[in-house]
């Protein structure tokens, strides 16, 4: 059915492309669609959203659907040029509050947490409860992890080209405690590494907490990590370790392309200085096929493949996993010491929730939902915000990095925007250094309401009054 419809979507746009349907028309009825595309109704109405999210239809209440011509595309941000020098990290305030003040009923543009309307709640639930029943399996210390856990994990992992086995893997309380447990195993206090900038401030917290100084590497939006940048980092100081998020990163939404993966890699393992690969968003591609993670690429066993289930099954759950490798036993005793292990009917849910084939299910229309929301931010953004707004084309994830034009304030924003009840993630967050207070991070990944397109259509108003002062 999501192919149909997809199909259905694409042939009416070509039809409007084509002036067939020109703008301000209104479509046939869905019962005359069905019949000329020999489709059901149904298949006829997620068309319709389809084309809505890419901006070609608007629906209008007891009128139908009406044709509309998306905005001229605004282009992607500037890949930054700063060389910077190693310093502390410093976990802002502002990073607590917009968690908090997402529980106050905001409107939720700021943290990258999947809606709920998009995860697999009714499944989870049935596992879970399978998985409560299971008596004395769910109540010893699960260290270093389920097994049937890491099994499930060992089978997903051969099918994007890691093949490891079940002793190889240490499931964790989320992506953000693999990071932290992998620098710990590689890292001392005051040593250096190299992160993505922009980078997610999840990471630079994990960089906090174990005490490390941080170079930022610029990124490109769409190619990620400048290996340029990188190979410079790694001639001028002595790197201990090297964080990517390699598929669809957090805040750009950038892929690297197998070719630049292969060549970070081997650029890593001749320095000698580890790679902790961060691929929590590999699933949530949004065409094509699941891009390979760096890991699959690792000859010299100098990757450590980090990763969870908080943006594809639940957040809640707080259930990740990583591969450390021959640090294994370091990872393994910081885990130890930190937590004695990860809970155990979280574990045991989620592998039955993998073995009983409902994930690949779930991700199907998770994939095109997020495609879909994202596409549609995109357009309204190019709608709503000033001339000289440049706007990421993520190819997989929810997030969309904003770029605000010259001398336009995004702390400004996000304090005005804060005022008026919508939350926005400004771009002081994602740097050590205050380099993107011109930058929003916007979470995409809601369903398309009145109220997020009003909230959209504000901040715009509120990004043309900051350019104007």
């Amino acid at each position: 059915m999501g192919v149909l419809y997809s199909q259905v979507a694409d042939q009416l746009q070509a039809l409007i492309q084509e002036g067939v349907y020109r703008e301000g028309d209104r479509l046939p009825g869905v019962r005359v669609l069905g019949r000329q595309f020999g489709v059901s109704i149904s298949t006829v109405l997620q068309a319709h959203q389809t084309l809505e999210a890419r901006g070609y239809l608007e629906a209008r209440e007891r009128s139908g659907y009406f044709v509309r011509l998306p905005v001229q595309d605004v282009p992607e941000p500037r890949m930054p040029k700063h060389r910077s020098r190693p310093v502390p990290v410093t976990a802002r305030e502002m990073t607590l509050d917009l968690c908090a003040d997402e529980q106050k009923r905001m409107v939720p543009l700021a943290t990258a947490i999947p809606h709920p309307d998009y995860l697999p709640l009714r499944q989870i639930q049935q596992s879970t409860l399978w998985a409560a029943r299971r008596g004395l399996e769910t109540l010893d210390y699960a260290f270093p992890g389920k097994e049937s856990f890491r099994r499930q994990i060992a089978q997903r992992m051969a099918t994007i080209g890691v093949p490891v086995t079940p002793d190889d893997i240490l499931a964790t309380n989320g992506a953000q405690e693999a990071i932290i447990l992998a620098l710990r195993a590689v890292t001392q206090p005051g040593d250096i590494v190299a992160v993505e900038s922009p980078s997610f401030p999840g990471i630079l917290q994990a960089l906090e907490v174990v005490g490390l100084r941080v170079i930022e590497v610029p990124t490109h939006p769409s190619e990620g990590l400048s290996l340029e940048g990188l190979e410079l980092a790694l001639d001028q100081w002595p790197l201990k370790a090297c964080v990517v998020v390699t598929n669809h990163s957090n805040p750009m939404g950038a892929r690297m392309s197998d070719e630049r993966k292969k060549q970070l890699v081997s650029m890593l393992a001749a320095a000698d200085v580890p790679l902790i690969e961060d691929d929590i968003y590999g699933d949530l591609y949004h065409t094509g096929e699941r891009p390979r993670p760096a890991k699959a690429f690792d000859r010299a066993d100098n990757v450590i493949y980090c990763s969870s289930f908080s943006k594809t099954i639940s957040p809640g759950l707080r259930l990740g996993w990583m591969i450390p490798g021959r640090h294994m036993a370091s990872a393994r005793q910081h885990k130890y010491f930190v937590n004695l292990a990860t809970s155990s009917i979280p574990q045991l849910a989620v592998a039955h929730f993998l073995e009983q084939g409902g994930y690949d299910r779930y991700l199907r229309s998770a994939r095109q939902h997020y495609r879909e929301a994202t596409e549609r931010m995109r357009s309204a953004v190019a709608r709503s915000f000033p001339e000289g707004t440049a706007v990421s084309r993520p190819q997989g994830g929810f997030v969309l990095w904003v770029q605000l034009p010259e001398g336009v304030s995004g702390t400004g924003v996000y304090q005005r925007a804060r005022a008026e009840n919508i939350n926005v993630a400004p771009g002081l967050m994602f740097s050590t250094t205050n380099k993107f207070d011109n930058c929003l991070r916007l979470n995409g990944g809601n369903p398309w309401t009145g109220t997020i397109e009003k909230a959209v259509a504000r901040l715009g108003a509120l990004v043309h009054e900051e350019a104007a002062r």
